[in-house]
């Protein structure tokens, strides 16, 4: 098999990625039977490819700089603050519409927030055992979080958490220090419940302490989901044959649930061998990482890894009622080219961090812990 140094794609990475993708277009489309978003998907597929291409092929070792990571962070601040006063989509102030184009910043700052931790932690992860860089980390963080939380979009705002905990961890955070982040985000979660959730927000995590509570309102999306899932049982209804999603039962079928749609026509057979496909690709990214040629090669390959990961996991947790409702895609599969492009690019930064990264010298890795 030819290695990544002689060519500027992944196949490894890629292939599974791309598969993943098809098979949301396939979940999306409706065969004629009503409007469906899978042409329009197809087309924010073709232009993340090419964006992955490009990423690959562009030597992308200059994102090591720290001038380029606070730019991106900085622009990623911006945006996000700007997006606040735009006009509100379905209820949330978290898109930039421009004609038939919408961009969410937040699939922005994520990538952001990814280099710059990644950054942080290559510099100083032999210093983690010092609280002081868990809380400047956590604020950096936090900054874009507390924007996204008062779009207000719950979903993002537990990503953010996640790719924070998640690269603190693989840093080698000690047991003392997580367990004071327990604490804190306990504390956290109280205050946000009294004063910082909105009413529907709530209504939603009692529904799910008590799903027969309110079936016909805040609980509607969840059920419909469970029964969706449980609907399609060994093997699946068929392509095309999902009734929950098809006669429009389930709400968001192609962005919000397409894993319930998708697990209502496939069954357990095809869920299984979905998640396979992404298990691929994670322990893909994991050994990427672990063959880094630098730190922040390592950390940057891993924070993508915990991105993909925790939209995953949070995504099915909720179909299959798990999780409370907050509206997460998963990745590949979700209409929508906001996220598209944010994970084609991320792949194509890694790949071309895997291919160049192995002509870096050892000058280079001692340049990086200094700071140059």
């Amino acid at each position: 098999m030819l290695s990544v140094r002689r060519l500027f794609f992944d196949w490894t990475l890629l292939l599974p990625a791309l598969t993943l993708s098809l098979l949301g277009i396939l979940t999306m489309s409706t065969f004629g039977q009503g409007v469906s978003l899978a042409p329009r998907q197809i087309l924010w597929l073709t232009i993340a490819l090419g964006a992955y291409f490009g990423l690959s092929f562009i030597d992308m070792r200059f994102i090591r700089r720290t001038s380029v990571v606070m730019t991106l962070y900085g622009v990623a601040l911006v945006l996000l603050a700007l997006v606040l006063v735009a006009r509100p989509v379905m209820g949330a102030h978290a898109w930039f519409s421009l004609g038939p184009i919408s961009f969410q910043p937040a699939d922005l700052a994520k990538l952001a927030v990814i280099a710059l931790l990644a950054k942080y932690l290559s510099r100083r992860h032999v210093e983690i055992g010092d609280f002081r860089h868990i809380i400047v980390s956590g604020a950096y963080t936090f900054a874009l979080a507390a924007l996204i939380l008062i779009e207000p979009d719950m979903g993002n705002t537990i990503i953010f958490s996640a790719i924070w905990l998640g690269m603190m961890l693989v840093s080698g955070i000690s047991k003392k220090h997580l367990a004071l982040l327990g604490i804190a985000a306990l504390i956290a979660a109280s205050v946000l419940w009294f004063g910082g959730l909105k009413p529907y927000q709530r209504a939603r995590i009692v529904s799910f302490v008590n799903p027969a509570s309110d079936i016909h309102g805040a609980g509607y999306n969840a059920y419909q989901a469970k029964i969706a899932v449980g609907s399609g049982e060994l093997l699946g209804k068929g392509i095309g044959y999902g009734t929950q999603s098809k006669l429009r039962f389930l709400p968001e079928y192609q962005t919000d649930f397409i894993f319930a749609a998708y697990a209502e026509e496939w069954g357990f057979v095809g869920v299984a061998l979905l998640l396979a496909v992404y298990a691929l690709l994670f322990i893909r990214l994991a050994q990427v990482a672990r063959v880094a040629a630098t730190n922040f090669d390592a950390f940057f390959t891993l924070g993508v890894l915990i991105l993909f990961a925790a939209h995953t996991a949070i995504h099915a947790s909720i179909s299959l009622g798990l999780l409370p409702v907050t509206g997460t895609t998963i990745p590949f599969m979700s209409s929508g080219g906001s996220h598209l492009m944010l994970e084609f690019a991320a792949l194509g930064i890694v790949t071309s961090l895997a291919r160049h990264g192995r002509a870096a010298t050892r000058d280079v890795a001692a340049h990086e812990y200094l700071g140059r």
